[in-house]
């Protein structure tokens, strides 16, 4: 009987074979992003063009033809003993076959990209496997390159071709049957242009871009189609080919098409940065860091010398890793480098922040777990303030005791704590009476608990020896951690302030006036407050552990040995670490450089010595060179008044640049960017991690790796951003993908 009558499918079966086909699809893009984004750039780690699937095989042609040929041309060519003599790859062979020629630094082998696209198996012809699987590495027969590319019919040649068909876009099947009408393409280009306007505004935001319902008669369809329904309807030209008067295939709105906008205007983005940076020596500084999806992110900012002197940082790229061991990461910034075109040859410094965040009192999550909680916090406060103005214990005045409450600590800024201690001295009282207020009225038991014991450890003598202690301490370092936050802080800068708080720190340690100082601060604290104060000659009793093997000692030793020596040598050690002797000569050397007091710090002999901390940059004939250049680069600038009243080695920089002396004193211009580009602190890599908080909040935690990506990238380098025209992302957008439409030809 089948074989004559068809079954009828019922109808709750139809639907759930509609949606299966639906996700179905959708799974099939997500896997073809992740294949097109995750290309390796080394031929020799790519796998043949024919194991991809037939369906994808022409959009990862595209991808890699987009990418261009990998060649790292600065990279260390190593050299290879071929018939008793050492021959390696030239750089300018890239020159030469500018189209097809690849590197491979893992194999140590060039190979044709265009070759391993679309080759076919002709045996020997072109090299065989050689150019696109094995490699060729004969570096003495360089003439191996020519044979290679072979005659106007060669095998290369056709492949060459057929690179250049499938990059032009006028040729496709798909636009010759779609061929369009000059006003459609003009059309498409307005609205493409809008769609980027409004990309570009959510992205400078930091907005999100899509919807809970995007539907036709929704509400509140996301802030990307809200946002090109306002402009098309304040702007005629728009609405006359957007949403219901576009194609209904051609409407520029869908995700994957935002997806590619962003994709575009973030790889113009980095390209810019690129191109500004050139071949200038540069350092990486590197920390990683959860986002709101739980996943470890590894933010990579570099730090170069612009052609203006200027010292610049840039973010390239946020990238996850599984793992933050020391192996992963550096996989994680290797493919990094590769993919940016970036070489090893020209790092010259590395930062990495292995600091772990402090953990945020409990004082703060329990006064101000509730908006209720923090107004009572508010009104004791204003009480307090109001007696204290009645007994003339505060000074009135405009901007004085105005309205605050608790300050809660940042999770990527050391110098929110210090805030937050303040904050906890001056309520103090007004915290307890919350308490208080909480343990009276609390409606379970757990928060009383936890209140009674939070009342009981606040108002201990301990508490508060810390309190005090920590926020001295914090004090001390806190304009150095401001400081360091600075984008434009150099090294010499940064020295000084580190050796004083060096020096600040050891005479808190051994003064006994400050010890009595800070002592008499506590005292008063605890007197003010009710808080009981102990004998410092009497025998510390530790709570919560055994007296009968305890060693005995006062409590004058235990406060003043084994809390405050300890705190303060703890921080000291820290800053050694930081700041140990194996880089104190490097540092002394390059505070010759400095300008300060006409040029009072210059020592010929440290230059020399800086110079030879960078074989690379300068061989034995250019110190030799540069011990002859320095006698008149300091009479010169010593007799220049211009150059009088520099305070820091970048400003000396910029002012070598604006003078145009940087080309006359090259050698002592090329130690002042080395200088300057070495990494003082990771404050910009902090910086992005606020920035991704901002573009992966929690109600966008399912934001992908590579969207998060672009999105920060073009959100944190907005000057960079928007230096850059539409018709580049446009042209960028057009070349990713074959596209329904086209735009019009450039006049």
């Amino acid at each position: 009987m089948k074989r004559y009558f068809k079954k009828v499918s019922r109808p709750e079966e139809t639907s759930s074979s509609t949606k299966n086909n639906v996700d179905s699809e959708s799974s099939k893009k997500d896997e073809l992003e992740a294949i097109l984004d995750n290309l390796p750039s080394d031929p020799a780690r790519r796998k043949r063009i024919l194991d991809y699937d037939p369906n994808i095989r022409d959009q990862v042609r595209r991808r890699y033809l987009l990418k261009g040929p990998c060649q790292p041309r600065n990279h260390e060519f190593p050299q290879t003993l071929l018939s008793g003599t050492k021959r390696r790859f030239v750089p300018s062979w890239f020159d030469e076959h500018l189209e097809w020629l690849e590197y491979s630094i893992e194999n140590d082998a060039v190979f044709c990209l265009c070759c391993y696209l679309f080759k076919p198996h002709h045996g020997d012809q072109g090299g065989g496997d050689k150019f696109t699987c094995k490699g060729f590495s004969n570096w003495k027969n360089k003439k191996g390159l020519q044979d290679h590319v072979g005659g106007l019919g060669s095998v290369h040649n056709q492949a060459l071709l057929n690179c250049q068909a499938l990059m032009n876009q006028k040729q496709h099947l798909e636009s010759v049957i779609s061929r369009q009408l000059e006003s459609s393409k003009h059309n498409y280009y307005t609205l493409l242009n809008a769609s980027i306007d409004c990309v570009r505004f959510l992205l400078r935001q930091g907005l999100a871009f899509r919807g809970h319902d995007e539907s036709e008669f929704s509400n509140n369809r996301g802030n990307f189609l809200e946002l090109l329904e306002f402009l098309a309807e304040h702007n005629d030209s728009v609405k006359a080919v957007s949403f219901e008067n576009a194609p209904r295939n051609l409407q520029l709105t869908s995700p994957v098409i935002q997806k590619d906008i962003i994709n575009a205007a973030a790889v113009e983005t980095l390209n810019a940065i690129m191109f500004d940076m050139g071949d200038a020596p540069f350092s990486i500084l590197v920390d990683e860091a959860r986002d709101h999806s739980v996943k470890e992110q590894m933010a990579v900012v570099l730090r170069y010398v612009d052609n203006k002197g200027q010292v610049i940082e840039r973010f390239v790229g946020i990238q996850h890793v599984k793992s933050t061991d020391a192996r992963s990461l550096k996989l994680a910034i290797d493919e990094l480098f590769s993919r940016n075109g970036l070489s090893i040859s020209n790092l010259r410094g590395q930062g990495y922040d292995g600091a772990s965040n402090m953990q945020v009192t409990r004082v703060v999550n329990i006064v101000g777990a509730s908006c209720k909680r923090r107004d009572l916090l508010r009104e004791q406060q204003q009480n307090e303030v109001m007696e204290a103005l009645h007994n003339d214990e505060l000074l009135s005045g405009r901007g004085l005791n105005q309205e605050t409450t608790v300050k809660r600590p940042g999770d990527t800024r050391w110098g929110s704590h210090y805030g937050t201690l303040l904050s906890i001295i001056s309520m103090f009282s007004s915290t307890i009476k919350v308490i208080e207020m909480i343990i009276e009225d609390g409606t379970y038991p757990d928060q009383r608990g936890e209140g009674n014991l939070l009342l009981a450890q606040m108002q201990s003598f301990d508490f508060i020896f810390c309190l005090f202690l920590m926020r001295q301490v914090l004090g001390v370092t806190n304009d150095l951690s401001q400081a360091l936050q600075k984008n434009d802080q150099d090294i010499v800068n940064a020295m000084d302030l580190v050796k004083a708080c060096k020096q600040q720190l050891q005479t808190m340690r051994e003064d006994e006036c400050e010890w009595d100082n800070f002592l008499d601060k506590v005292y008063s604290f605890c007197g003010k407050h009710g808080i009981r104060i102990p004998n410092m000659d009497d025998v510390f009793v530790a709570q919560g552990k055994s007296q009968r093997r305890a060693e005995k000692i006062t409590n004058l030793h235990h406060y003043r040995v084994e809390v405050f020596y300890t705190v303060i040598d703890r921080q000291l050690s820290d800053l050694n670490d930081r700041f140990n002797e194996v880089n104190s000569e490097l540092l002394v050397c390059v505070a010759s450089l400095s300008p300060d007091n006409l040029f009072y710090a210059f020592d010929k002999q440290k230059l020399l010595r800086l110079a030879k901390f960078y074989p690379r940059d300068f061989s034995e004939r250019d110190v030799l060179s540069l011990e002859d250049k320095l006698d008149i680069y300091l009479n010169e600038m010593r007799s220049n008044s211009e150059f009088s009243q520099l305070k820091g080695i970048g400003s000396l920089a910029k002012k070598l640049v604006e003078t145009r002396k940087h080309k006359t004193h090259a050698s002592v211009y090329k130690l002042l960017t080395l200088a300057l580009v070495l990494p003082v602190a990771t404050a910009s890599v902090e910086r992005v991690f606020s920035a991704m908080n901002i573009v992966k909040n929690p109600l966008r935690n399912r934001m992908g790796d590579q969207w998060m990506n672009d999105s920060l990238l073009v959100y944190i380098e907005k000057d960079i951003f928007n230096s850059i025209g539409n018709d580049a992302i446009m042209q960028r957008f057009q070349n990713m993908r074959t596209r329904r439409g086209q735009l019009p030809s450039r006049s």
